[in-house]
């Protein structure tokens, strides 16, 4: 419950946030914050193995909650529901119904394959599964930066606009 009301929180913050800060920004933040968040997580995993004296073993436990919480929050700030709403205003009028479906099911497919891999990944490497996942995270942060535009303010016809090919701004 605790963690599902956090979600909750954090998900509701980012609805206030959206016009404000507008979604590349938030985009942004949460993908870094996922992709921090899941090195700690993995650094909570990697601990008992490494015996680093500068972090005891006994942190890891207070290191594998922050990190969830952490990735859960940074989730729910951006990546979470934003998405969304970026592919119902990019997608032209005409295909949004055939592209969303197909989006939708990149989506599932996706999750499908994460959910069917994690368990024998994490028998291989508990961390370098975490680590891994926040290296796609990572990636996210540069796809975002280079390739998802700001639609916050923009009507849909000036996002339309936008992504025809003669278009300058």
């Amino acid at each position: 419950l605790g963690i599902a009301a956090v979600q909750v929180i954090f998900t509701l913050f980012s609805a206030l946030l959206l016009d404000r800060a507008g979604r590349r920004l938030l985009l942004l933040l949460s993908s870094s914050g996922m992709s921090l968040a899941c090195l700690l997580l993995g650094l909570a995993f990697y601990i008992p193995h490494a015996h680093l004296p500068f972090l005891p073993a006994s942190s890891a436990p207070l290191l594998a909650f922050s990190g969830c919480m952490a990735y859960i929050v940074f989730f729910s700030l951006g990546m979470g529901g934003i998405p969304w709403i970026i592919m119902s205003e990019i997608i032209p009028a005409h295909m949004r119904s055939l592209a969303g479906s197909l989006v939708v099911l990149c989506n599932w497919s996706l999750c499908f394959l994460i959910t069917q891999t994690f368990a024998s990944l994490f028998a291989w490497s508990s961390y370098g599964t975490v680590w891994l996942y926040g290296s796609v995270a990572a990636v996210g942060v540069v796809f975002i930066w280079t390739c998802v535009p700001e639609t916050k303010g923009r009507t849909l016809e000036e996002i339309e606009a936008f992504f025809r090919p003669n278009f300058n701004p």
